[in-house]
């Protein structure tokens, strides 16, 4: 199954992101929005504007930003927390002829990939993710959704972390116009992590962060810090972390 994955209440404008998706009706794209929880890239002559015109064949070289693809992935085990936890604690669950639309590469786009295609691709590049024995952060086959991605049609489900029950993540998910479930969760004790997973200095503020970290926290805590650093706490988190 397809699902895009990413981190509700993570700043974006002067609120948050689901606020953002709420206000727009569809799920933007990196060139659109000018946040993503991965490289920072999405800008004429960037790295990501030269992946996508290598993949795409130029299609989207003088496009707007709302015309390019939307990134997610092939959730090819069909696991409860998505299909690439490395972008979010949280995901849409697309419905099933959205991949009709569909392109996908393995590796990630940032890697160029050689093996690239539409959804006939799927099982050759599903054989080379579960042949290289990455981790669950790193072993997805990446997803790009050629058209918009809208919240009332294309969307089986909102699926968050339980940590969002009762928030305003909450409230304002309500109102994208699609179901919302939940997952297990993501809960983790800082002490139980590997500094050799992220450095040692990450290691280091996720336990100034609290004894226990969810991805509410996370949201609170990447107004605080640099976004970037927080990324890599929430790395330790979605590996170290599951319920």
């Amino acid at each position: 199954m397809l699902s895009v994955q990413f981190q509700p209440n993570w700043p974006h404008g002067s609120g948050m992101v689901i606020e953002s998706m709420v206000g727009d009706g569809v799920y933007r794209s990196q060139f659109a929005t000018g946040i993503s929880n991965g490289g920072r890239t999405a800008f004429p002559g960037g790295d990501r504007w030269r992946w996508e015109s290598r993949l795409f064949g130029g299609r989207y070289d003088g496009q707007p930003g709302t015309a390019r693809p939307v990134y997610g992935v092939w959730n090819r085990r069909e696991d409860v927390y998505g299909g690439a936890i490395r972008f979010g604690s949280s995901y849409l669950r697309l419905k099933s002829e959205v991949a009709e639309r569909a392109t996908f590469c393995f590796p990630d786009s940032a890697l160029e990939p050689e093996d690239y295609g539409d959804r006939h691709s799927l099982p050759q590049l599903c054989e080379l993710a579960d042949a290289t024995g990455s981790d669950d952060l790193d072993d997805y086959v990446e997803a790009h959704i050629h058209g918009p991605v809208e919240f009332a049609t294309d969307v089986d489900a909102l699926v968050l972390d339980p940590s969002f029950i009762g928030t305003p993540v909450e409230s304002a998910a309500r109102e994208l116009g699609c179901p919302i479930e939940y997952h297990p969760g993501f809960r983790g004790t800082p002490a139980t992590f590997d500094p050799a997973y992220r450095g040692p200095d990450i290691v280091a503020l996720a336990q100034e962060l609290g004894l226990e970290l969810t991805p509410y926290l996370l949201g609170d805590a990447a107004r605080k810090h640099p976004p970037q650093t927080i990324k890599y706490v929430w790395h330790c988190l979605a590996r170290f972390g599951r319920r």
